[in-house]
């Protein structure tokens, strides 16, 4: 059957095929197009948008291998302290549903051409290193895939891994588990391979762990990382206003204290497609003309965070920040 073509930023509408609980608080979804066509292509370490009724909008992890066409394989973990998004997955949404999504977009993209990859996952962080291990594995590179869960019983997919091709590249670690089975970071990351580059996702301690261990050995270029969430966001009491001006038209405006450069902008007729809200997901990142930021994000590297910003969150350590807008 011949792939649907879809305009390029449209939303994809597509049909819950499968949907199974695979492990304590964690959903697997399978989701396919309504007509069984191809689905625009997706690299290793990318995510969906979901659109989810009530107004949510959530980021989840593609798993899947990304030589997969006709799929996106996603876990979803459930959220006790969430905003509802990860509620309806769990307790409202079945097979046979329909749901909106984005097109595949990647804050986390991997380095094909590295010599090693180290990649280490916590918890459901191990959905976009599942799918860099199927991606590295198929390329025949070399790599160790390392996986953190508090228990047995919260350790998803790993059936699929043990069945996998790479199954021998494999160390699992549980955090009830005997001493000898937990994960030793200093051990791991005190050297590294020639050439090796790192990818963590997971919790925020678990990444802020892996990172300060990392950082002896590992240059930072080779350090990459996706977080869940923003848990310590900058405190927000000092705060000043400033001006946004837009670089094709000239307009300025006042962001004060307590919202958004996006909120204000959106407030001025002027879309700006925001996800997260946190600064973790890349969905509103602006290049910067002048004036200097103040980066509030998890998502940006030392480099883009010289001339860009993530309009949700950060705001400007300058009096103006000229936007290409």
């Amino acid at each position: 059957m011949p792939a649907t073509t879809i305009k390029a930023g449209a939303r994809l509408q597509l049909r819950v095929a499968a949907r199974r609980v695979c492990a304590q608080g964690i959903v697997a979804l399978d989701l396919v197009a309504p007509d069984g066509a191809e689905l625009p292509a997706f690299t290793a370490g990318s995510h969906l948008d979901l659109f989810l009724p009530g107004g949510f909008t959530r980021q989840y992890s593609l798993r899947n291998d990304p030589n997969e066409r006709r799929r996106y394989a996603l876990g979803v973990l459930r959220e006790p302290g969430g905003r509802g998004g990860s509620a309806y997955v769990h307790d409202r949404l079945k097979s046979g549903d329909l749901i909106e999504a984005s097109r595949p977009r990647n804050a986390f993209a991997l380095d094909e051409t590295a010599p090693f990859s180290l990649l280490l996952a916590g918890g459901i962080g191990v959905t976009p290193i599942l799918a860099m291990a199927h991606r590295l594995s198929t390329l025949g590179r070399d790599f160790e895939f390392h996986y953190c869960a508090r228990s047995a019983e919260r350790m998803a997919f790993r059936d699929e891994i043990e069945a996998s091709p790479f199954a021998a590249q494999m160390r699992f670690h549980l955090d009830d588990g005997p001493a000898g089975q937990r994960l030793d970071l200093d051990r791991l990351l005190g050297g590294r391979p020639n050439g090796a580059h790192l990818y963590a996702c997971g919790p925020s301690g678990f990444l802020d762990a892996v990172v300060s261990r990392a950082a002896a050995a590992w240059p930072k270029e080779t350090i990459h990382r996706e977080y869940f969430a923003n848990a310590a966001p900058k405190p927000t009491s000092g705060d000043q206003p400033f001006t946004v001006t837009l670089a094709h038209d000239g307009r300025s405006f006042e962001v004060v204290p307590g919202r958004s450069i996006a909120e204000v902008l959106s407030a001025n007729g002027i879309v700006i497609p925001v996800s997260c809200e946190q600064g973790i997901c890349g969905t509103c990142v602006t290049r910067v003309l002048s004036g200097e930021p103040d980066h509030r994000d998890l998502v940006l590297t030392d480099r883009q965070r010289a001339d860009h910003i993530t309009l949700c969150c950060s705001r400007a350590r300058s009096a103006e920040l000229v936007l290409d807008l």
